[in-house]
């Protein structure tokens, strides 16, 4: 089994992860707790944009630092500011995606909708021959520019707290987690991720959503040294 030494931080994706149906246990924040008191560093690495958060967990901040719009934006709990980390979405392409009658959600760098739609969100960015590309996520679907992913999201994150990915243990779930969970020092999966993402991590956890995080946060702390 993959060391766990040298670890200092947990980044976590929200949904279907710390989460469930949009809850986090009073169990898991307890843990969360325990990991900050403890002396490590809490990440979010979520698809979220901020308000759409905030609307059903206002605890952001238990984190160091929140990656938000799956790499598009880094929050900064303290003092409360937002970093956009690519720029805002074309107006006239928001436009067209409405004009074939899309549902969609935008923030401040993302563009989400459904996987259902996803061929005709390919085909208006073929026609208007932008650097964009497209994420699915159990049944949504986000637009980012080319080059925007949760890995990308996390490295700003890091940068920022002055860690490496090597210090990181990341957990998620789903596809879109695939990219921050590849770059980080040891990735876990909870029991409730899909089959593909259990297959290429370190660790799948016993217990699914918030139970899974806890449960990765007991180890790491009765195995680990705080950060300095």
């Amino acid at each position: 089994m993959k060391s766990t030494s040298g670890l200092t931080a947990i980044a976590t994706d929200f949904d279907g992860t710390l989460a469930h149906d949009g809850t986090v246990t009073e169990t898991t924040m307890r843990a969360m707790e325990r990991w900050k008191k403890a002396g490590f560093r809490l990440i979010l690495v979520t698809g979220r944009e901020l308000n759409d958060l905030r609307s059903i967990f206002p605890n952001l901040d238990r984190f160091d630092l929140a990656v938000m719009e799956n790499g598009g934006v880094l929050f900064h709990p303290d003092p409360g500011n937002i970093e956009p980390l690519a720029a805002p979405p074309p107006a006239d392409f928001v436009a067209r995606l409405h004009e074939r009658g899309l549902p969609l959600h935008t923030g401040a760098v993302v563009v989400a909708t459904w996987e259902k739609y996803e061929q005709e969100v390919i085909d208006v960015i073929d026609e208007m021959n932008l650097d964009f590309h497209v994420i699915l996520n159990k049944g949504a679907l986000m637009v980012l520019p080319r080059g925007v992913d949760k890995a990308t999201g996390l490295r700003a994150a890091l940068r920022h707290l002055g860690l490496e990915p090597s210090e990181v243990a990341g957990i998620g779930d789903a596809e879109n987690d695939q990219d921050f969970l590849r770059i980080c020092g040891y990735s876990v999966a909870v029991a409730n991720a899909l089959p593909s993402i259990k297959e290429t991590v370190d660790y799948v956890t016993a217990g699914d959503h918030g139970d899974g995080v806890a449960e990765l946060i007991d180890r790491l702390v009765d195995n680990g040294r705080p950060a300095t």
